[in-house]
């Protein structure tokens, strides 16, 4: 984590941030959060992570009084303090007065905190395991991003205590649904499916924007239920996230796929024209509005 958090109002050197136990949110896991991946010292598709990190929010009755601009000038502030020209932010609303563990503190009734880290080393294919009932499509919070996060980060330790990077997460039905912070898509006799949202998967930014922007390379892109079995049947199989763009995998559990597919390949090549053309947009935005 680096220097400098943003924290509420203020810009504050990380040892100067004060959370108190009486931020009932904060313990309870009461709060929604996103990551956004930095390009250039760019926050890149933020209006996608706002309109889902607001959705979320409202979803989980979390009264948000911030709006995206403000956000957004307060992240680029922490970027430019912190030096991030490439890296990764987290930005978190936190629910304060919820509940009766809360204490009687002056504080927000929601906290705002973003910091940032370097960009985690994602090299190569990588190497799945397979979970059952590791996501509850059934729960009326499925699919939101919230901080109560525990489930994911304990399913990638027991992935890494197999030898494996991340998890393929089967719900309640028997439906494949994806990763614990990454969207799953697999190529079958050239055609490219990935699980609906039904599957209690979360709607990834990433996955959005190959579902929208596939069809220009001549590639669709069908939301598809699946068994593990049928997963498993697949010529390749690639990752989707912040930090991971389009990434293949080579292995789930002992099933082995090819990493250099054509259609894994075609559409990670999209993904980076992507990146480029949206801050080429932005830089351009910014130099008519000066």
């Amino acid at each position: 984590m680096h220097k400098y958090v943003f924290h509420n109002e203020s810009l504050l050197p990380l040892e100067q941030v004060r959370l108190s136990p009486g931020q009932a949110g904060l313990l309870n896991g009461w709060g929604v959060f996103t990551t956004i991946r930095i390009y250039g010292g760019q926050p890149f598709a933020f209006e996608r992570h706002w309109k889902r990190l607001m959705a979320d929010a409202y979803r989980i009755g979390l009264p948000v009084e911030k709006s995206e601009a403000q956000i957004r000038d307060n992240l680029i502030q922490l970027l430019r303090n912190n030096e991030v020209l490439d890296g990764c932010a987290r930005v978190y609303f936190i629910y304060n007065k919820i509940g009766i563990w809360g204490s009687r503190e002056i504080m927000p009734t929601v906290d705002l905190i973003m910091y940032t880290i370097d960009l985690p080393i994602r090299v190569g294919p990588v190497k799945l395991g397979i979970q059952l009932n590791g996501r509850h499509a059934a729960h009326p919070l499925a699919g939101t991003k919230v901080t109560s996060w525990l489930q994911n980060v304990w399913l990638v330790e027991k992935a890494h205590e197999r030898g494996f990077e991340d998890m393929v997460l089967i719900n309640e039905r028997g439906e494949v649904a994806e990763c614990t912070a990454g969207n799953l898509f697999c190529v079958k006799a050239g055609s490219v499916l990935t699980p609906p949202l039904s599957t209690g998967c979360l709607a990834g930014v990433s996955r959005q924007i190959l579902l929208e922007e596939s069809e220009r390379i001549g590639i669709a892109i069908a939301e598809h239920v699946m068994t593990p079995e049928e997963f498993l049947d697949s010529d390749e199989i690639f990752i989707t996230s912040t930090t991971r763009q389009v990434q293949p995998v080579s292995h789930v559990e002992k099933r082995e796929f090819s990493t250099k597919g054509e259609v894994t390949s075609a559409l990670a090549k999209l993904f980076d024209h992507y990146v480029d053309h949206y801050l080429t947009t932005l830089a351009s935005t910014a130099n008519s509005n000066r």
